[in-house]
Formats: C-alpha cells, sequence, structure tokens
C-alpha cells in the first residue's frame, strides 16, 4: 500500500465526520485529500508511526521539487539576496512565514497562501508547536511581533512566524509601523537563536491589502539597518514577477 495511502487512512480515522470518503485512485487528487485534511487538523499530537511515515514522505516530495541551497545563490548586494520561488524548498537557516494572529496555520483546505504552504510541507508537527506556543501564551499573536518553531521537513532549519498588519483602505502610518516591526522582530529573534540567513516573504501583501512597493521599500530600509550592526544573510523570497521587479529595482 502506498505510504500516502496510509497517511490519509490515519488522519481519516481522527474524525468523525469523514464517513464514505474514498481515497482516489491518481496521486493528484490523492495529494489534495490529504493536504486538506492536515490543514482542517487541530493542533494535536500525531502518533510516532505516522510521523514517521509523514515525514518519509515529505522529505521526498520536498526533493522532488528540487532544493535551492543559500550557498548556490549570488548576493545582489553585499550579505542580501533576491531569489524567485517556492521558499518551501529553499535550505537556510530560518524562513519567514506570513501568520494570523491565530498562529497554528491557515485551516482553509489546500489555499494558496504561503501560511498553507509552509504547514503543510512541513507537516503536523508544526501545527502542533504553534498551538502549544498559543496555549502557554494565552492570548492572539500581536501585530508586529514574530515567533520561532523549528522546521520539520522543510529543508531551512527554522520557521518564523510574524503577523503582519492588515490594510484595509487607506495606508497609514501605524501600518508602516507595524510592518517595520515584523520585519525587526523576525530578525531579533533570528540573533537571538544564532541563525545565520533568513529568507523573508512579501509580508502583508496579497490578501492582507499592503501595497507592494512600499511594503519592499519598508523591507529594504529595515533590513539594510539591522546589518550595520548584525552579520546575518538576508535573503526577500518573492513569487511573483512583479515582486521581483519591485525588489531589483530597490537592491543592489
Amino acid at each position: 500500500m502506498e505510504k500516502l495511502d496510509l497517511l490519509i487512512k490515519y488522519l481519516l480515522s481522527e474524525r468523525n465526520d469523514v464517513d464514505g470518503i474514498e481515497i482516489p485512485n491518481n496521486d493528484t487528487d490523492k495529494f489534495r485529500l490529504y493536504r486538506s485534511i492536515v490543514n482542517i487538523r487541530p493542533a494535536v499530537k500525531a502518533d510516532e508511526d505516522y510521523l514517521q511515515a509523514e515525514d518519509e514522505y515529505l522529505t521526498a516530495l520536498t526533493n522532488g521539487k528540487g532544493i535551492t541551497d543559500i550557498a548556490d545563490l549570488s548576493p545582489i548586494e553585499d550579505g542580501i539576496y533576491l531569489w524567485k520561488g517556492d521558499i518551501t524548498t529553499l535550505r537556510c537557516g530560518a524562513i519567514v512565514n506570513a501568520a494570523n494572529s491565530g498562529m497554528t496555520g491557515c485551516w482553509q483546505p489546500c489555499h494558496s497562501c504561503i501560511d498553507n504552504c509552509i504547514h503543510t510541507f512541513a507537516g503536523v508537527r508544526l501545527r502542533y508547536k504553534c498551538g502549544q506556543i498559543m496555549q502557554t501564551q494565552g492570548r492572539e499573536e500581536p501585530t508586529g511581533k514574530a515567533k520561532i518553531t523549528p522546521a520539520y521537513n522543510l529543508p531551512c532549519n527554522y520557521v518564523i512566524h510574524t503577523v503582519g498588519p492588515i490594510v484595509q483602505g487607506q495606508l497609514t502610518d501605524k501600518h508602516c509601523r507595524l510592518l517595520e516591526s515584523s520585519y525587526k522582530s523576525c530578525l531579533e529573534i533570528a540573533v537571538q537563536n544564532n541563525v545565520k540567513s533568513i529568507a523573508f516573504c512579501c509580508i502583508s501583501t496579497g490578501v492582507f491589502g499592503f501595497p507592494q512597493e512600499k511594503a519592499a521599500e519598508i523591507a529594504v530600509r529595515t533590513v539594510r539597518e539591522f546589518r550595520k550592526t548584525h552579520d546575518i544573510q538576508v535573503i526577500f523570497n518573492v513569487f511573483k514577477e512583479d515582486d521581483h521587479e519591485i525588489y531589483k529595482r530597490l537592491l543592489g
């Protein structure tokens, strides 16, 4: 029996609301079902047999997509890189997740946001770890702050989760200060944990509504200022071509 079949059967066995669901025959639909169940799975422990099988499956899946190592990238300016690609395939010290205030990932099945992708390909231990952190904290994560966790099945060492500001309507100075705080909080927690390289996604753009150009200006300015006093390599990771053009214009 395929490993993915075993993972799906375990995940279905945990639930009492999935009677009659059949495992599809083709790999694409099978993975979509697996991902959907993972995305709505509570932040609870899984048994060791499941975790071992999931580790093997997700590691092979990511290796199959191809891993990019920071050592193979060329800086666009001293200590700063610009890279367009899938952040879940990047081998570096830490990658940054644009999280929501609940900090336990995106709960919408197969959503295309970075939060969903990172939690999917890291495996179920990431949500459990985030859930434990939030249970201890006892409240939602404030905007502009950050938390660090292991990366589990991702090729990086850590994931740094930050809640960026949500812009609804006009952009304000407060939005800009909070976005700067998100970048600084990520950099500070990286240094505190001896992380030598960090990859930033485009925090707060997309569904959070922060204008791309202004967000990039804040990101570049904050990183340059921080690097004056800290030796950390920074990757600006973009997925869309227009973001790549914006950062290329601001850097170098």
